[in-house]
């Protein structure tokens, strides 16, 4: 099945480059280009893409505004999308996150994790970078001031908190398996049983809750 994918950067070079690389990809269409958030909310509604590939910083709508539009807690049919930036450590990054993206890459991460994201959130899962994952959502978690985050409603089992923190450290549900010597089917009905204990739509969302209640070791 080949994905659609709509791409939103306001620099023309960068646009271009990441629809080239997508392009040149046997199951991957990219099927719109946008230059600012206001167009690509659009487009977005129009084309109803796979998969959104947002840079952050656009003027008019930002990338986080746009990904509140269409994939925000309200959204009762929320796209797709990976955000991407130039800065590694950047405030809008988690509030993108928030917002219901579901993958963050940095612009030098290269075609192959491109790729992976792109892959990733068209099959309804989630990838941020792997190098900044824990660094970037522990930062933020850090940084909370708002009140924190609600337990789950019933309690997580041991092997529901081993499979949240593979997920917040980055593991993919192949990773996941393999480390902890399960079945794929069973690393899924982990996470869909976390998902719904803990009110998260999503793997970022469960990464993030794992950070902003200390689960990871310091």
């Amino acid at each position: 099945m080949t994905v659609r994918v709509l791409v939103a950067d306001d620099q023309d070079l960068v646009r271009t480059g990441l629809s080239m690389i997508l392009d040149a990809q046997p199951d991957i269409e990219v099927v719109g280009q946008a230059v600012d958030g206001l167009q690509a909310v659009e487009l977005a509604r129009r084309l109803s893409p796979d998969v959104c590939l947002f840079d952050i910083r656009m003027p008019g709508m930002d990338g986080v505004a746009a990904t509140r539009e269409l994939a925000g807690p309200d959204v009762e049919d929320p796209l797709a999308i990976v955000v991407i930036t130039t800065f590694d450590i950047d405030e809008y990054v988690y509030g993108a996150l928030k917002a219901g993206a579901r993958g963050f890459l940095l612009k030098d991460a290269g075609p192959e994790l491109l790729v992976q994201a792109i892959h990733a959130a068209a099959k309804g899962d989630a990838m941020i970078e792997p190098r900044i994952t824990a660094r970037l959502l522990a930062a933020f978690a850090d940084s909370r001031t708002t009140p924190p985050p609600a337990q789950p409603v019933e309690p997580l089992t041991s092997r529901e908190e081993q499979v949240l923190i593979t997920v917040a450290n980055g593991r993919t549900n192949a990773e996941i398996a393999a480390e902890l010597h399960i079945s794929l089917s069973t690393v899924k009905t982990h996470l869909t049983s976390i998902m719904s204990k803990i009110g998260a739509r999503n793997r970022v969302e469960i990464a993030m809750w794992a950070h902003e209640t200390r689960r990871l070791p310091r």
